[in-house]
This record gives structure tokens, sequence and C-alpha cells, in this order.
């Protein structure tokens, strides 16, 4: 898969995502991340990339012919117009489901803006996808773009040593991943849950299970009225809500 982040700062790009994980992915070749500099697309002789906004206004406005002529030498090269996604608080909040479609591409453009945003004509040429990673306003779309490849690139086959890890995660089946444990056995006075020792997959697995629902009920309940239960699962729900858990019993 290849991501082409268009962007003022690509050293910020490149730092960020040539290491860990993403980076061991891109040495192997199963992902290339390419930061394309829109100043180097700028006609004005002083590298400028910005100005005023028509109508007035506090701030500046990033112009359409630097970040046109960026994101047009990436498709030259590609041949075709692949998506492109503009980072943006006016954007679709990104969720995990959008991940999984997004990876499905082969190609991938992020537009990154600055200042007071980017000259609307340009996007409306552009953008296919307007995406948001919360309700909150950050100084660049570095950062959201940076997180959207991370999201992005665990979900193609081969960047992660194990696949099986992505299936078991918060926000597969709507639900937040269960607690996680490991050596030693006991630290500071806190012991590993018995059944995690006990070797019965079996009772492991849906004791995993009721510690998901019950960790989705109390810190995401927006999400756990969306989960994939079952109907005795949604019955053991409202049993727990009075204190009371039988799941694994």
């Amino acid at each position: 898969m290849n991501f082409y982040i268009l962007t003022l700062f690509p050293d910020m790009i490149m730092q960020g995502l040539h290491t860990s994980i993403l980076g061991r992915a891109v040495q192997n070749g199963i992902l290339s991340i390419e930061a394309v500099n829109i100043r180097d697309y700028t006609i004005d002789k002083h590298k400028k990339v910005d100005d005023y906004p028509y109508g007035g206004g506090a701030g500046m406005v990033m112009q359409a012919q630097p970040v046109y002529d960026a994101w047009k030498a990436v498709t030259d090269r590609l041949g075709y117009r692949p998506r492109t996604i503009y980072l943006t608080p006016q954007g679709k909040v990104f969720c995990q489901q959008d991940a999984k479609t997004f990876a499905c591409e082969q190609d991938l453009i992020f537009l990154c803006g600055h200042y007071e945003g980017i000259d609307e004509r340009v996007l409306e040429e552009i953008v296919t996808d307007y995406i948001s990673i919360g309700d909150y306003v950050l100084t660049g779309g570095e950062l959201p773009a940076m997180v959207l490849a991370d999201a992005i690139a665990r979900m193609v086959p081969g960047v992660l040593s194990n696949d099986l890890s992505k299936t078991t995660e918060s926000f597969e089946d709507g639900l937040l991943e269960y607690p996680q444990y490991s050596r030693p056995e006991e630290w500071r006075g806190k012991k590993v849950p018995p059944i995690l020792l006990s070797g019965d997959h079996a009772k492991v697995d849906a004791w995993r299970r009721e510690q998901s629902i019950l960790r989705t009920r109390d810190r995401r309940p927006d999400l756990i009225a969306h989960a994939n239960l079952t109907e005795q699962e949604q019955k053991i729900l409202k049993k727990s809500c009075n204190g009371v858990s039988d799941m694994i019993n």
C-alpha cells in the first residue's frame, strides 16, 4: 500500500512514520510512505504558499495552485486519481471501520492543511473524503494524517507480525478490548485473575468477552448500545448493572 502525504512539513511526516511497526513494513516493501512538500510546487519566487482571505478575517489561507500542482504531480505518476483525504475538523469522524475500508485501496493521498485552511476551489477539485480525528482543532493536518496512516496500515496484511491481534483489539465487534496481563503473576499486591492461569481456553475466552462488554459499558456507553451482543449477553449485561454477573459461571 502506498501513502502520499501532501504537507508543508515533510520531515515531521517522515520522522513520525518511518519507525516501529510502520518503519519495518516500509523496509519489507509492504508499505510505501512519501511526504510531498507542497512548497516545492509554488510558483512564487519566495516559496510563499498562502495569502490573505477574500472577505477579510484573521489568519492566512493556503492557495489553490501549489496544492493542486503537488496533487497533480502524484496523480500524473500514478496514472489515475486515487482517493484523496483532506484532514479537517469539518470532516466525518474517523473510526475503525474507515481504517478497514481505506486499507482496501492501493494508493491514498492525504492533504494536510494549515493556517485558516485551504482555498475551497482546490478542495472541490481534488478531495474525495473529508476526515476528522475528533472534535477539536490542531495546528495542522500532519498529526491526523499520521494517525490515519497508522490505523489504516495496521489493516494491511503483513504489517502486523500477528494478524490475530487485529481481530481481538478495541472496536472489533463494537467493543473495547478486554484487560491484558503479563508477568509477574503478582505485582504490588495485585494478582492476575486466576481464570487466566487456568489453562481452560473456553473459560478464558468467555471471561475476556465479559470484560470487553463490561469495560465498554463503563467507559464508552455510547458504543455498548450498538455492540453486537447475543440475546443472552444482553440479559447478562442488564443483570450486571445491578451488581450481578454470571457470564462465565
